[in-house]
């Protein structure tokens, strides 16, 4: 057995949109994003409508490539068919050592810090916590697809039920959204054009994860389907619970106490209803911030399974475990590197590390739907992005706009990080070619 089974469906499919993207952000990053945009509540508003829009516009064009490309690897595999093998084998590459390795060990990170802020822990049993998540996580992939789904479903049903509770009592016994400042700036400047740029990268961030669910396309029953359908209604229903939660933490605290707090979440409920219900929030929390590294493990190892299939990664990656039908060397392997990040760095230090890396290869795979709509006819395809040619060249610039902004802002503050994406990236010239070569003697 060397092929994985289609197990998932359609429910699955939009719960891990869902459940990919909420993690920790949505809890955590409001007050970051207040603040950058000035402490106005309409700009700030406005760039988690915006953030949500642009992962909107992507994930139309990403339904058309993966109703019409449903194979495991997903956005590696439109890369390698109207690129070439080298640009794709450099997103494998930056996923595992940066994209996906970098999001499983924030959210690693993020689960110890989380459960620091409930009972007392130290550093070092912080950094435990967050290996002892990252070993569950792989076990349960490891033993099979369909628990790693219902997993999946158990965590995002969780997730979305407390965020919207959370918001509905926050919104009934809060009294800080009338008269609490001002709702747009005076007038409109650089600075505050600026300040929207920056904070947009901390919302694409928070809305981080749905392209994972293309790499999954090869497990998926009826992709032609059940992809434009589950992208189009996760995505729609993330903007509508990221705004309803800024509201409800805007609601309980005010502008000026949401700016000042590292997680408005906490203290939107700590207000509200007591420290004992921050504690349970707190734990609502960690089961979010769980869900969506499973999803990340979940999908990324399917990518290196495809490079491995294809000859230019770890030959042992290609393997389907013959009694859990899983990648399992694959899961296995990126974990492990998840882990070693994951002692390395801290959650503000890794943000910047994914989301720079990500946005390269999102665009470079948004454009991939120009070259597929030349070589396929109409006919052939079993859906078509609405709006096309401007819905994907929206994405393609909008991407490229969060790179040059991520590169112009770090370069001066977290150069090194900046410098550790790039050099990633880079190292994977060599690497392509000592696999190639290894790949062409066999």
């Amino acid at each position: 057995m060397n092929k994985l089974a289609r197990t998932l469906g359609f429910g699955d499919i939009t719960l891990l949109v869902i459940g990919s993207v909420i993690g920790s952000g949505i809890f955590l990053v409001p007050g970051t994003v207040l603040t950058q945009v000035g402490g106005d509540i309409g700009p700030a508003l406005l760039v988690w409508f915006a953030g949500g829009a642009l992962s909107l516009l992507g994930a139309l064009t990403y339904g058309e490539l993966s109703a019409s490309h449903p194979h495991a690897g997903g956005l590696y595999v439109y890369i390698r068919d109207c690129f070439g093998p080298l640009l794709a084998f450099l997103f494998g590459w930056t996923l595992f050592f940066a994209i996906s390795g970098g999001t499983i060990a924030t959210l690693a990170v993020a689960f110890g810090d989380n459960l620091g802020q409930s009972i007392e822990l130290s550093a070092v049993a912080k950094k435990i916590i967050a290996l002892a998540v990252i070993a569950v996580l792989t076990a349960v992939n490891v033993y099979g697809t369909r628990e790693s789904a219902n997993l999946q479903n158990v965590t995002a049903a969780i997730k979305i039920g407390s965020i919207l509770v959370m918001s509905a009592a926050l919104l009934w016994f809060g009294n800080n959204l009338t008269g609490s400042g001002k709702v747009w700036p005076a007038e409109v400047n650089s600075s505050l054009a600026s300040g929207f740029g920056l904070a947009m990268i901390s919302v694409l961030w928070a809305y981080e994860g749905w392209q994972y669910a293309t790499y999954s396309a090869g497990e998926t029953i009826d992709a032609q389907r059940t992809f434009p359908r589950a992208f189009l209604i996760g995505l729609a229903a993330l903007v509508f619970i990221y705004l309803l939660a800024n509201v409800a933490y805007l609601a309980a605290l005010g502008p000026a106490e949401v700016a000042r707090s590292a997680s408005p979440a906490a203290a939107a409920v700590g207000v509200i209803a007591g420290p004992t219900a921050a504690k349970l929030l707190a734990i609502a929390i960690a089961i979010s911030i769980f869900g969506a590294a499973n999803a990340t493990v979940l999908t990324a190892s399917r990518v290196y399974y495809a490079m491995a299939v294809d000859g230019v990664f770890f030959h042992r990656l290609a393997e389907v475990h013959p009694r859990f039908g899983t990648p399992a060397f694959a899961v296995i392997a990126g974990s492990s590197w998840a882990a070693a990040l994951a002692m390395l760095g801290d959650f503000n230090q890794l943000l910047t590390y994914v989301v720079f890396a990500g946005w390269i290869f999102y665009g470079i795979g948004a454009a991939t739907l120009f070259v597929y709509r030349r070589r396929i006819p109409e006919s052939d395809r079993p859906y078509s992005v609405p709006g096309y040619p401007l819905t994907p060249a929206l994405f393609i610039l909008s991407a490229a706009a969060l790179v040059v902004n991520t590169v112009w802002v770090n370069v001066k503050t977290q150069a090194l990080y900046t410098a550790i994406a790039v050099g990633i990236i880079l190292l994977g010239l060599p690497a392509y070619f000592f696999w190639r070569r290894g790949a062409e003697k066999k």
